[in-house]
C-alpha cells in the first residue's frame, strides 16, 4: 500500500477538514422556485414578448446582480400549477435574498387568491410580475446590506474554494515527487523544491474562516430584516391578485372567455388589455357585465313552445292543446274522420293560453340612437349611450346564443348611420367583409359615437332592407328589432306605409326602448306607432327594466 511520506502527514491532515466537504458539496442554484425547462422555456418566451417585464428587469439590473434571477423566481411562482421553493442550503449565497422575498411573497395568506387567477396563464403571471414591481423595488432596497453581505460571502467561499484547490495540487505534487524518488534528490533533478503544502494549508484554513465569518454576517443581517418584509409582501400579493382579478372581470365583461384569451398571442391580450381599460366605455363595463348576466338568467328561464296561463278555449290543429272531448272522437271509428276533417280544416277545440314564446327566426337588429343627447348622463352618473350599448351587446350574446345573425345599426341624424355586421355563422358570412364576432369588432360597435341629430326613418328603412335581403338569401323571416332612443321624431304617411308593408310582409317584430324619454314612450307617439312592445326606462343603472325583452326574443 502506497504511504504518504511522513512530512506530509500533518499538513494532509489539516487540509482534509475542508478538501473532503469540497469535493462531494451539493449544487447550488440561483433560482428558488424549482422549474423544469419548460417552465424556463414559458419564461423566456414571456419575456421576450412582454415589454414590461423587460424595462423592469434593465431597470433593477443597474442596481441590483440577483433582480433577473428575482423576477424569474416571482413569475413561476404565480404559473407554475403547485411551485415548490428550494431549501436555503440549496441556494447560492448571493442569492438568499431572492429566496427570501420570494418566500415571504409565496407564504403570504393571500397567495392562494392571486394564484387562482395566474397559475397556468403566462399573461396573467406577468402581469402579478408588474403589478408587485413597487414592492419589490422596497424590499430590495431594504435588503441591500444584506444583498452586499451575501455576494461578499459568496466571493469569501469562492476564494476559500480556490485556496483549497491550491492546498490538493501542493499535496499532489509532493506525493507525486516522494514517489519518483527521496525529496532532496528530487529537489536536484529540477532544481524546484515542491510547493510547501503546510504553508498553502494555512492560508486556506485563514480564507476558510473568513468565508465562515462573511456567511454568518450575510445570514444575521438577512435574518434581522426578514420579519419586516412579511407586511410588504401581503400588500404586494393582495394588489396583484386585485390586478389581475379586475382585469379577468373586465374581460368577462365584455364576453371573452378563457378559453379565447388562452389562444390570443402575449401582445395582442396586451394590447386589448389596454384598449378595454382606457376606451371610452370602459367606466361601464360592470354595467355591461351586469346585463350580460341578466341576460343570460332570462335565457334560462325561457320555455319554448311553453302553454303559458290557460285563459279558455280557441280553434286551431295544434294537437298538443287538443281538449279531451276532442280527443275522445279519436276512440270511436264512426268519430275518426269527423276528428281528421276538423284537424284539417284548424277548427279542432284547443286550450287557449297566455304566456310568452320565442318566435324569432331571423336577425335580430339593434338600432341604437348615438344622437348628442345620448351622451347625457342619468342617475348613478350611467349615461343614456353607455345603458343603450349593454343593452346591444347582451342582444348580441342572444343572437349567438339562437344562432341568430346580429346586426347593430348606429344612427343620429339622417346623414350618419354605421352598420355593425356579426353572422351567426362567420364560416358563411353575408358579405364576405363579415368576419367573426371578435371582440375587436364588438369594440368597434361598442366605442362608436356619430353625434348629431336623430332620424327614426333612415335605420329602420336600412333594418328592414337588411331583414328583406335576409329572405331572399335564406328564406328566413320573423326577425326582430330592437330601436333604442332618447327621443321623438316625426315620419312620413308614405314612409309609414311602406314600414308597415314591409313588417306584413317579413313577419318581424319592433320593440322600442325609450330611454329617459317618458314621452316618447307615451301613448300616441311616432315610436308608440312603430313598435309591437315599448318600454320606457328611467333608472340606468337599472338592467332588469329590460328583463322581459330577452325571454321573447
Amino acid at each position: 500500500m502506497r504511504k504518504t511520506p511522513s512530512g506530509l502527514d500533518e499538513p494532509a491532515g489539516r487540509a482534509g477538514k475542508w478538501l473532503g466537504p469540497a469535493a462531494g458539496a451539493p449544487e447550488r442554484h440561483a433560482s428558488a422556485v424549482v422549474a423544469d425547462r419548460f417552465d424556463q422555456l414559458t419564461w423566456r418566451d414571456t419575456y421576450e414578448q412582454s415589454a414590461g417585464l423587460r424595462e423592469l428587469a434593465e431597470e433593477l439590473n443597474a442596481r441590483y446582480a440577483c433582480a433577473t434571477d428575482l423576477l424569474t423566481d416571482v413569475f413561476l411562482a404565480a404559473y407554475k400549477a403547485a411551485p415548490r421553493l428550494r431549501g436555503r442550503a440549496e441556494m447560492d449565497p448571493a442569492r438568499l435574498v431572492s429566496h427570501e422575498i420570494v418566500t415571504a411573497l409565496v407564504e403570504s395568506p393571500e397567495f392562494a387568491e392571486l394564484h387562482r387567477e395566474t397559475a397556468g396563464d403566462p399573461y396573467a403571471a406577468a402581469m402579478a410580475v408588474l403589478a408587485q414591481a413597487p414592492a419589490l423595488r422596497r424590499m430590495l432596497e431594504r435588503f441591500r446590506d444584506a444583498q452586499e453581505r451575501a455576494e461578499q460571502a459568496k466571493k469569501a467561499q469562492q476564494a476559500a474554494d480556490r485556496a483549497a484547490t491550491v492546498v490538493g495540487e501542493a499535496l499532489q505534487l509532493t506525493a507525486d515527487a516522494a514517489d519518483a524518488a527521496d525529496a532532496s534528490d528530487a529537489s536536484d533533478k529540477d532544481g524546484t523544491a515542491p510547493p510547501p503544502a503546510d504553508e498553502n494549508g494555512t492560508a486556506a484554513e485563514r480564507a476558510e474562516a473568513a468565508a465562515q465569518q462573511a456567511a454568518q454576517g450575510a445570514a444575521q443581517a438577512l435574518a434581522a430584516l426578514a420579519p419586516g418584509i412579511r407586511a410588504t409582501a401581503r400588500n404586494a400579493v393582495a394588489k396583484a391578485a386585485g390586478t389581475v382579478r379586475e382585469e379577468a372581470a373586465l374581460m368577462r365583461a365584455w364576453g371573452v372567455g378563457s378559453g379565447e384569451l388562452e389562444r390570443m398571442p402575449f401582445d395582442r391580450r396586451a394590447r386589448l388589455a389596454e384598449r378595454l381599460r382606457t376606451g371610452r366605455l370602459a367606466q361601464w363595463a360592470e354595467l355591461i357585465g351586469r346585463f350580460r348576466q341578466m341576460a343570460s338568467g332570462e335565457r334560462a328561464r325561457k320555455v319554448e313552445n311553453a302553454a303559458g296561463e290557460l285563459v279558455g278555449v280557441t280553434l286551431g290543429d295544434d294537437l298538443s292543446r287538443v281538449i279531451p272531448s276532442e280527443l275522445a272522437n279519436l276512440g270511436l271509428p264512426e268519430t275518426r274522420a269527423v276528428f281528421a276533417a276538423r284537424y284539417a280544416a284548424g277548427e279542432l277545440m284547443l286550450y287557449d293560453s297566455q304566456g310568452e314564446q320565442t318566435t324569432g327566426q331571423g336577425a335580430i337588429i339593434a338600432c341604437v340612437d348615438t344622437s348628442h343627447s345620448m351622451y347625457e348622463a342619468g342617475p348613478g352618473g350611467v349615461t343614456r349611450e353607455a345603458w343603450a350599448k349593454a343593452c346591444a351587446l347582451a342582444l348580441l350574446d342572444q343572437a349567438r346564443h339562437a344562432r341568430r345573425d346580429f346586426i347593430g345599426i348606429l344612427f343620429s341624424a339622417a346623414d350618419k348611420i354605421q352598420i355593425h355586421r356579426f353572422p351567426a355563422d362567420p364560416a358563411h358570412p353575408p358579405h364576405p367583409a363579415d368576419g367573426p364576432a371578435g371582440i375587436a369588432r364588438t369594440l368597434d360597435f361598442a366605442e362608436a359615437f356619430l353625434g348629431g341629430g336623430t332620424s327614426y326613418q333612415r335605420p329602420l328603412t336600412a333594418a328592414a332592407d337588411l331583414l328583406e335581403e335576409e329572405y331572399d338569401n335564406a328564406a328566413r323571416t320573423r326577425g326582430d328589432i330592437v330601436m333604442l332612443t332618447d327621443d321623438e321624431c316625426d315620419v312620413t304617411e308614405e314612409w309609414m306605409r311602406g314600414w308597415n308593408d314591409a313588417k306584413h310582409r317579413l313577419g318581424f317584430r319592433v320593440f322600442g326602448v325609450a330611454i329617459g324619454a317618458p314621452r316618447a314612450a307615451e301613448a300616441g307617439s311616432v315610436l308608440e306607432a312603430l313598435c309591437d312592445n315599448l318600454r320606457s326606462i328611467e333608472d340606468f343603472t337599472d338592467v332588469h327594466a329590460a328583463a322581459d325583452l330577452f325571454r321573447v326574443i
